[in-house]
């Protein structure tokens, strides 16, 4: 979700305000050498940052997809709370309003699967991956009543329901099958003796469409589900490499290319202090997108 606000004026911590940990370090988030002229505290990591290096950064991540707000220094994973971000980054109400709408957002992109009505333009969720029928129960396209559209070519309902494969508007077709079908294969450079591998593949996860750049190893990181496998087996890459390595042919040879999309079983893990921004944010996706679920 890109965001349209722009900020005019430098934000800058006020040298007075006790709370704050200053110190006399270059800022740790400035990875773009703007040279912020605000003093330089430091954040529960201990990364020093300015309010403008560390709003930057988690535009950055936002943009990501992400909903939640990890140190960017190399090797620093902590996990800043949204408070923590708010105070430090000095958030402006815009900002924050900004922010929380695309952490939910971001989060509900990850866990439900959306697409917006073609009518009215608001989310719709789909419970049943497959049913390619759903209704949009808040769109007022059709005199207050729900509308009926193909969760695949985005069109009003035509057919018997439930579906998996298609509707009856001409044309309806599944578009990444496709291309799953139809790409090209990829010629690895700095893998060796693998031919065949088609350059398009579908997340054995969760079924996200990536394609390889052909540099690099064999293995990928999805960054819907955050699952890493092999572009060749398509098996996870823990597994793979059990009887394998990173840049030569898997024992298991080349899997062939996919004939279906693979349906994202999602499960919510509770961790254990798991932060309270990771909860708030997944509460605030299904705040926000709960009046949207769709009914069959």
């Amino acid at each position: 979700m890109a965001s349209n606000m722009k900020v005019t004026q430098e934000k800058c911590y006020d040298p007075h305000d006790h709370s704050l940990k200053f110190v006399d370090r270059q800022d740790e988030l400035d990875f773009y050498c703007e040279g912020f002229q605000s003093r330089r505290a430091l954040m529960s990591c201990g990364h020093a940052v300015t309010p403008m290096s560390l709003t930057n950064w988690c535009r950055r991540l936002l943009g990501q997809g992400k909903s939640t707000f990890v140190c960017g220094q190399s090797g620093c994973n902590v996990e800043w709370p949204f408070a923590e971000v708010c105070k430090m980054a000095l958030l402006t109400p815009e900002e924050k309003e900004y922010f929380e709408k695309t952490m939910a957002s971001n989060a509900n992109s990850r866990y439900f699967d959306t697409k917006s009505c073609p009518k009215c333009k608001s989310p719709v969720v789909r419970k049943n991956p497959s049913n390619l029928r759903v209704r949009c129960v808040l769109c007022p396209a059709n005199k207050g009543h729900t509308y009926k559209f193909c969760w695949q070519c985005l069109k009003k309902w035509k057919a018997a329901f439930p579906r998996s494969d298609r509707c009856e508007n001409y044309n309806c077709t599944n578009g990444s099958l496709r291309a799953l079908k139809y790409c090209p294969d990829v010629i690895f450079k700095s893998v060796e003796g693998v031919t065949g591998c088609p350059s398009m593949r579908a997340c054995p996860t969760c079924g996200l469409l990536l394609e390889h750049g052909n540099t690099g190893c064999k293995n990928v990181l999805c960054p819907r589900c955050a699952r890493e496998f092999c572009f060749v087996c398509l098996k996870l890459t823990h597994k793979c490499l059990r009887t394998s390595d990173e840049y030569i042919e898997c024992s298991s040879g080349v899997a062939p290319r996919q004939t279906s999309i693979p349906l994202w079983r999602k499960k919510q893990h509770k961790k254990k202090g798991s932060s309270l921004s990771s909860l708030l944010c997944f509460e605030s996706a299904v705040a926000f997108f709960s009046e949207q679920i769709c009914q069959f």
